[in-house]
């Protein structure tokens, strides 16, 4: 376990909650110390650590990994911010792009030829982790002269008919 800054402090905040709910009940200090000193990891792991996991948006972010983008559709997400900042897409030519992504999931509308152009694939990331994320989202691959010269994320369009 890292023991980081951010992660003291709100033990010793979950600490002094809990050391004055215990105090509520008894009032001999060393007691209420012990007990609160026993009870601080399993309220801070059991009930503070997973309310604040509900309520933050903040997910893991992971390396690209081809293995991974293929078998698990629901870490895409996580790699997006790699593939994104070390722009590991942009120039790679369409089959090199098949090779890491897979088969494009479907193809991108362009006004220009009023129909799906084969040179905009889009993959679908999922949901963004967190309680109260319903959008799902996705990545673009705008290809030009077979290369991947672009990219954008979006989110998804719910339309109802």
């Amino acid at each position: 376990m890292v023991l980081t800054p951010l992660f003291i402090i709100s033990l010793l905040i979950v600490f002094v909650l809990v050391w004055l709910f215990i105090n509520t009940i008894d009032k001999r200090k060393w007691l209420t110390f012990i007990v609160s000193l026993a009870l601080t990891p399993l309220v801070y792991f059991y009930i503070f650590y997973p309310v604040i996991n509900i309520f933050s948006n903040y997910h893991h972010e992971k390396y690209f990994n081809a293995e991974a983008w293929e078998e698990d559709p629901e870490l895409r997400f996580e790699m997006l911010h790699n593939i994104i900042e070390d722009s590991l897409l942009i120039g790679k030519p369409k089959r090199e792009v098949k090779q890491l992504l897979g088969e494009s999931e479907w193809y991108g509308w362009d006004d220009s030829i009023k129909a799906n152009s084969e040179d905009q694939w889009n993959y679908n990331l999922g949901f963004k982790p967190g309680a109260f994320n319903k959008d799902q989202e996705c990545i673009e691959l705008l290809f030009t002269n077979d290369k991947v010269t672009a990219l954008r994320t979006y989110k998804l369009e719910k339309t109802f008919e």
